[in-house]
């Protein structure tokens, strides 16, 4: 089992759930968060002399833990579709998720998502 996490631009929110659903992942947690990358957020420039505004940009932190053989589909998917080309696209990152335990029925393993 695999924990994903998709950092993405909350524009795309509605893009990433149709992807996970579509694959199989049904479960996901949703974390509002602010940051910046290699871009350095966002500046506006109201005078010559004078650089106003935040340098954390909103995102959102997409977190589901899926099979394995279902990583690299979702990864390709998530690639074509919420690509721009541009600064601030998001990131993805995946984790090796040891064991899941159901609380309420005591389930394990992948019966467990």
């Amino acid at each position: 089992m695999k924990e994903m996490e998709f950092l993405i631009k909350p524009e795309k929110m509605e893009n990433l759930k149709r992807i996970l659903s579509n694959c199989g992942a049904h479960g996901v947690i949703v974390t509002y968060l602010s940051g910046y990358g290699h871009q350095g957020g966002v500046r506006q420039v109201y005078t010559r002399d004078e650089v106003v505004g935040g340098t954390l940009l909103p995102k959102l932190s997409f977190r589901t833990t899926v099979p394995d053989d279902k990583v690299e589909v979702i990864i390709g998917k998530v690639i074509d579709e919420l690509n721009t080309g541009s600064f601030g696209d998001g990131k993805i990152f995946v984790r090796n998720v040891e064991d899941v335990i159901q609380i309420r029925t005591g389930v394990r393993g992948i019966d467990a998502l």
